[in-house]
């Protein structure tokens, strides 16, 4: 993505304000990279991109263009694969708090349901009973101990009696087939990976009489990112050649010799979405409070970091040439929010004037998502693409906002 003051300049005035650009050739490339890292091991892998990470529209539908499964973790994203045309079957619904009428609806599509918890079998079982024609194809979310010091909440506890008597029962159903079995740990580190890998193979081989489909690690993989960034974690940054090489090729040991070797599904979100967007916020002003330099961005952290983490974004500042800008030292870029802590960036060092425009990168991952309507409603995203610009999402106004509450009593 080729920037320039002018070209971000003449974006900023047409969209009136802080704005998001959208780089959808850079997601193109990041699901075909990944993919074809865990290709290289694992032919018979699949992705399902995680709605809930950044769920735009438009990423949406490449996912789909693309051969990807959408992964849907409640009824609102569910409809948006219907709004984009997304055939079911190419629907996975996770999630630990699902209405039953939209797991009605997707097995009966032919999509795929992971259950997370027994309240959700009498829904199963009905349906069997109600459509004694059909299959009922399900998978189960599957909780275990991996070396990540989290007791996960998400899934089935695979180590009590009660999961092998849901196992039985199940199973004993003419038309419900366990058609996969799936993990979520929230984890990225390099070295959790494997484990899951190990814990999903022997659960895949406790399944009696009923050869699944598919395997499905789940997320939490990093994606890319500068080497500035990159610095501020606790945990190496691993490439998509090194997860795949941890999990695909142990999984590809471990069915070498089995007659039908399952799919395997991975399930990301930041690691297709976090490198492809980012947020460009105009100088409102430059104070020096004792002796500590602070400008002001048409801006806050919920517009870029809505997990609130303390690591800075990759930032770069366009500022006009004709213009007399100051050098800075150690200055920080502040939010709009009336909040003490709102900083979108600590430490800045360069030149710096008003209505200069500064650019934070890697903030595809749950920004547009997590944003809460405080103070201001969000921001446009603006896609670039071919030179051209095409507004994905337009400014929100108050009426977007506010159309829900009653203001007569």
């Amino acid at each position: 993505m080729d920037l320039s003051y002018t070209l971000l300049r003449e974006i900023e005035q047409e969209q009136g304000g802080a704005f998001y650009l959208l780089d959808t050739e850079q997601f193109s490339q990041n699901f075909r990279e990944l993919l074809e890292a865990f290709h290289h091991y694992y032919p018979n892998t699949y992705i399902a991109y995680s709605y809930k990470t950044n769920y735009i529209p438009r990423l949406c539908q490449i996912v789909n263009e693309l051969g990807g499964c959408a992964e849907v973790v409640s009824g609102m994203e569910y409809e948006i694969t219907k709004r984009l045309n997304i055939p079911t079957d190419r629907v996975h619904l996770n999630g630990p708090c699902q209405e039953p009428e939209v797991i009605r609806e997707i097995v009966l599509g032919g999509g795929f349901v992971n259950l997370d918890d027994y309240v959700e079998v009498p829904t199963i079982l009905q349906l069997a009973e109600d459509h004694p024609e059909k299959t009922i194809r399900i998978g189960l979310r599957c909780n275990f101990k991996i070396n990540d010091c989290v007791t996960s909440r998400f899934g089935f506890d695979v180590t009590k009696p009660a999961f092998q008597e849901l196992l039985k029962k199940l199973t004993s159903i003419k038309n419900i087939q366990i058609a996969g079995i799936q993990c979520h740990f929230a984890c990225r580190a390099l070295d959790t990976w494997l484990p899951r890998a190990e814990g999903m193979c022997r659960l895949y081989d406790e399944v009696p009489g009923n050869p699944m489909g598919h395997i499905d690690l789940g997320g939490g993989l990093y994606g890319k990112m500068k080497d500035s960034l990159k610095k501020q974690f606790d945990t190496p940054i691993p490439s998509y050649d090194e997860y795949a090489h941890e999990v695909a090729s142990f999984i590809a040991r471990y069915f070498a010799d089995a007659p039908q070797k399952p799919d395997l599904f991975i399930e990301p979100g930041s690691a297709l979405a976090g490198d492809c967007m980012k947020f460009v916020a105009p100088v409102v002003s430059i104070k020096d409070i004792r002796g500590k330099s602070i400008a002001t961005l048409l801006g806050s952290m919920y517009n870029i970091n809505p997990t609130l983490n303390k690591k800075n974004p990759p930032v770069t500042v366009y500022g006009d040439p004709k213009e007399k800008r100051e050098n800075y030292t150690d200055l920080d870029f502040a939010g709009y929010t009336c909040i003490e802590c709102d900083y979108l960036y600590k430490g800045y060092s360069g030149a710096l004037g008003l209505n200069d425009l500064v650019v934070f990168d890697n903030v595809g991952s749950y920004s547009i998502v997590l944003k809460p309507p405080f103070i201001l409603p969000n921001f446009p995203v603006i896609e670039l693409r071919d030179g051209e610009k095409y507004v994905v999402k337009r400014k929100e106004t108050f009426d977007d906002l506010f159309h829900t509450y009653e203001f007569n009593f």
